[in-house]
C-alpha cells in the first residue's frame, strides 16, 4: 500500500505546456477530490487517499487481454439472451413463449411507454453500451492504438454503470417463476441461462478493468 500526500504543482512559467504535462501526472480522489501526484505502483500494491482513505489506484496483475476476453464472452451471451426464448409457459393447454423484449412490448402496448423505455434502457441499451465500450476502448489499446473519442466513451461508460441493472431484471424473472410455479408449467429457455451468465461475466469484466492503467494509456495516446 502506498500512502500519498497532497502536493501543489509549481506555477506555469512557460505558457500552457507545463500545466498540461503536470495535469496528466495528477490524480484526484474519487471521494474527496484531493489531488495527488500520479503514483507508480506494481501489481498487488494499492494507493489510498491520505485524507479519506479511498482507493486511488490498484494495478491489476493481468493485462487488457483478460478484460477483452470477458467482454467478448459477455457480448456472445448478450446475443444469445436476446435471440433465444427466455421462458416457455404452459397454462390450461395454452403455450406462450416469452423473450426479454416481450415485457417491453407488453408495457408499450398497454400505454406505459415510459416504463417500457426504462426497462429497455436498463436491460438492453445500457448493458450493450458497456460491453461495446469496453471493446472499443481496450481492443485498440491492446494493439498500441487509440480510437477517436475513446476517452469520452470510457468516461460515459463509468457514468452509465449504475443503469446497467440486468441483475434486477433477473430477480424479477425468478420472482415471477416462483409465483407462477403452482399455476403453470414453466420451462426455462436458452436465453435464461445465457442471461444469468451475462450478469456474471459483466460483473467479472467490471472487476477486471484497471481504470488507472486505462486512463494513463488514453492520456498518453496509447
Amino acid at each position: 500500500m502506498s500512502p500519498l500526500t497532497n502536493k501543489t504543482p509549481p506555477p506555469d512559467a512557460g505558457g500552457g505546456t507545463l500545466l498540461q504535462e503536470q495535469a496528466h501526472s495528477l490524480l484526484a480522489c474519487p471521494d474527496c477530490d484531493l489531488v495527488f501526484p500520479l503514483p507508480c505502483l506494481s501489481p498487488g500494491e494499492k494507493a489510498r487517499c491520505g485524507r479519506c482513505g479511498a482507493v486511488l489506484m490498484e494495478p491489476k496483475s493481468h493485462g487488457f487481454d483478460y478484460s477483452i476476453a470477458l467482454a467478448l464472452t459477455s457480448l456472445l451471451l448478450f446475443v444469445l439472451s436476446n435471440t433465444f426464448p427466455l421462458l416457455k409457459l404452459q397454462i390450461a393447454g395454452r403455450e406462450q413463449i416469452g423473450a426479454i423484449m416481450t415485457g417491453v412490448h407488453a408495457l408499450y402496448d398497454q400505454g406505459f411507454w415510459e416504463i417500457a423505455f426504462l426497462v429497455l434502457l436498463v436491460t438492453i441499451i445500457a448493458p450493450l453500451f458497456r460491453i461495446i465500450s469496453v471493446l472499443y476502448v481496450l481492443l485498440p489499446l491492446w494493439f498500441g492504438r487509440r480510437l477517436v473519442g475513446a476517452a469520452h466513451i470510457f468516461r460515459w461508460m463509468e457514468i452509465l454503470r449504475p443503469w446497467a441493472m440486468s441483475e434486477v431484471f433477473m430477480l424479477g424473472i425468478l420472482v415471477a417463476m416462483v409465483k407462477l410455479g403452482d399455476l403453470a408449467t414453466i420451462q426455462p429457455g436458452v436465453a435464461l441461462y445465457s442471461f444469468a451468465g451475462l450478469i456474471l461475466f459483466m460483473a467479472a469484466t467490471d472487476a477486471s478493468l484497471d481504470d488507472g492503467a486505462i486512463w494513463v494509456r488514453l492520456e498518453d495516446g496509447a
